[in-house]
């Protein structure tokens, strides 16, 4: 018999509420199978099992506030004989937090829960909303749409500056720690990024609109090719020690709408192709916008990749988001005098920023990944042949 417990889905969650399971007792389970929806400080996450079993019993029901690590089921493996009725450790049980509503087990409507969390607030039957998206599941853009043709009056809507505040309180909580336990150090260095521009431009010119890539894919391959000459950069910080990963999943910061911020990993980055990348970051861009993030991505980050560059930031120096010990950052692509080869000329060019732990690595190392990402970003071509 094994336990599967609340994951914590990043360093700013204490606790979540359980919204609904998507399994029932007797059930077969695999790995990787999402079972349960849980509702956060920055959403609604769809939280999958990590080994496959038969569902024994479920501790906790829905509505119920539950603190990282807690019990919220127990699993048996194939073979093992069912627990006897009533043997629910009581420390296990969650206390009620204020009622959320769960869809039925058969027969759910097909919208995401943190959709169906802004139709109650705004008080939209979700059984009159049409879903905009091919996969038919109502998002929250649908449910906002519905309740701007609804016209309901300002005192009806809700204060989202509630959920706003909390989510802030929960950031600040994560970030008031890093800065407070981890010894950052930062660097930055120019890239002179011409020649990867020319070859997404010769790349671009022979695809479609829709399968063309975005400047943030070669950036992103680079990114993951440098961390293998540097691991110290791509692991955890737990238990006062040094955790590499052998795996380099790339935690994307992605603005959410509305407001905050998430960084949900892009798993094995480093042996995905630029189309591969290009389509997981499209997915889970709609997917961030949607609400509906899957636990393995919010807990497996190894490392973080920040951009700002979009909005004309120059420089962005982040700050490490525990238990990962590095974040990149990135700022904008523009054209600057550089010298190149006994001339000067203008060329293309951003500034990356490293800020890393130092309990980890050192000035030396962060130098040495720096380096390694321009040298990946100088020979374009070789990016998606690399894996």
């Amino acid at each position: 018999m094994s336990e599967f417990r609340m994951p914590s889905l990043g360093a700013d969650m204490d606790a979540g509420t359980l919204v609904e399971w998507h399994i029932q007792p007797g059930d077969t389970v695999k790995r990787g199978q999402v079972v349960a929806v849980v509702e956060t400080q920055k959403g609604a996450i769809e939280v999958e099992i990590w080994e496959d079993g038969v569902i024994d019993r479920l501790v906790v029901q829905p509505g119920a506030k539950v603190p990282v690590g807690a019990v919220l089921a127990e699993l048996r493996g194939a073979g093992e004989h069912a627990a006897p009725a009533g043997q629910t450790p009581l420390a296990d049980v969650a206390v009620p937090a204020s009622p959320v509503a769960s869809a039925p087990s058969s027969g759910r409507q097909k919208i995401s829960p943190s959709a169906r969390r802004l139709a109650q607030e705004l008080g939209v039957d979700p059984a009159t909303v049409q879903a905009q998206a091919t996969d038919g599941v109502i998002s929250r853009a649908d449910i906002e749409r519905a309740a701007a043709s609804n016209a309901l009056p300002a005192s009806a809507l809700p204060d989202a500056g509630d959920w706003r505040l909390q989510m802030r309180k929960a950031i600040a909580a994560a970030m008031s720690r890093s800065k407070r336990e981890i010894p950052h150090y930062y660097l930055a260095t120019d890239i002179d990024v011409t020649a990867m521009l020319d070859w997404l431009a010769a790349e671009n010119a022979k695809r479609s609109v829709a399968e063309r890539l975005l400047p943030a894919v070669p950036l992103m391959k680079a990114v993951a090719l440098a961390l293998r000459e540097v691991p110290e950069l791509n692991g955890f910080w737990i238990d006062g020690e040094f955790r590499p990963s052998a795996a380099i999943h790339l935690g994307m910061a992605i603005a959410m709408r509305g407001g905050g911020l998430v960084a949900p990993a892009i798993h094995d980055a480093d042996h995905k192709s630029c189309n591969e990348l290009m389509a997981a970051l499209r997915d889970l861009i709609a997917r961030v916008r949607g609400g509906r993030l899957r636990s393995s991505e919010m807990a497996d980050p190894t490392v973080t990749l920040t951009s700002l560059g979009d909005q004309g930031v120059a420089q962005v120096f982040g700050v490490i988001y525990p238990p990962q010990v590095a974040i990149i950052g990135l700022g904008r692509i523009d054209g600057r005098p550089w010298a190149l080869a006994g001339t000067v000329g203008v060329r293309q060019v951003l500034t990356a920023s490293l800020a890393a732990d130092h309990r980890v690595s050192d000035g030396h190392r962060g130098a040495l990944f720096l380096a390694a990402l321009d040298r990946r970003l100088q020979n374009p071509a070789e990016l998606d042949m690399t894996s």
